[in-house]
């Protein structure tokens, strides 16, 4: 039977015509689907479908997802995202346990706009009153100074590098930060797995942050970002937020942050899954 699947051109040329028109015309699509934004059921012969396909350094897989949550699309990913994916698809590193409210950072290496060199980043999942509202949020910030590529000077660049890359000085965390084009967050099988920035040259985009490992994310905060299709990103230089146990706790380091402008921040939606 047809399925109402959306197939973008991205997709159909990674995967070509022929697969494509199968897919389509119902074979090798599923019928239910867990859609790998949202985690519920889905039904590709009763609703818009989209085809995501997550792409590797070997790997290619086929995924779907509620066109409501997100578009038909390729995600360029790691070889290691990649496998993990499909371990956790696949059931093979069984179910995983309930993580805290705010888990551990993850520590991993990723690149800066506008530097070719690699930095450690820590980031930690959270939720965060904006407008009367629990949001999903992430907060990231760097294992130490990160300078300018080429630069000599002493400093910390981290904020103003992303500055110049579309984030927002925070001067009121009861405010929704400004959406950054060409950004977003990649949520595979459930888990978290990278920033998204804007390819080059309007190339595909390319990730900024990537976990070493998918990051779990609470049941809460995998519903506020269904709900809400974005996640509201904020950046801080080493020190000035750490890690804090609990979310009220990171609330606070955060607003003291802002007060004394060392704290940016944009929302992204979902991408991926």
């Amino acid at each position: 039977m047809p399925r109402m699947l959306d197939v973008s051109d991205d997709v159909r040329a990674e995967i070509g015509d022929e697969e494509a028109d199968r897919l389509l015309a119902g074979g090798n699509a599923p019928g239910n689907y867990d859609c790998t934004s949202c985690r519920t059921p889905g039904d590709s012969e009763q609703e818009r479908t989209s085809t995501v396909l997550f792409v590797g350094e070997e790997t290619a897989v086929l995924a779907f997802a509620h066109a409501s949550c997100i578009p038909s699309q390729v995600v360029p990913v790691s070889e290691e995202q990649l496998q993990g994916a499909v371990r956790s698809i696949t059931g093979e590193d069984g179910p995983a346990a309930e993580p805290p409210a705010a888990p551990p950072p993850a520590t991993p290496f990723t690149a800066l706009p506008g530097e070719h060199r690699q930095a450690t980043l820590g980031v930690t999942c959270g939720l965060v009153l904006v407008e009367n509202d629990l949001r999903p949020a992430l907060v990231v910030e760097p294992a130490g100074p990160i300078a300018r590529p080429g630069s000599t000077e002493p400093g910390d660049a981290f904020l103003p590098l992303l500055l110049e890359h579309g984030f927002a000085t925070v001067t009121d965390m009861a405010l929704l930060p400004a959406p950054n084009p060409g950004w977003s967050v990649l949520l595979a099988a459930g888990q978290l797995h990278a920033i998204l920035q804007p390819g080059s040259d309007g190339g595909q985009p390319s990730s900024w942050w990537q976990a070493h490992q998918p990051l779990p994310v609470s049941d809460g905060w995998r519903a506020a970002a269904a709900k809400a299709r974005t996640v509201l990103v904020y950046a801080a230089p080493v020190g000035a937020v750490g890690h804090q146990p609990r979310e009220d706790l990171m609330r606070e380091a955060m607003e003291k942050a802002a007060a004394e402008s060392r704290l940016v921040a944009a929302s992204m939606p979902l991408a991926g899954t």
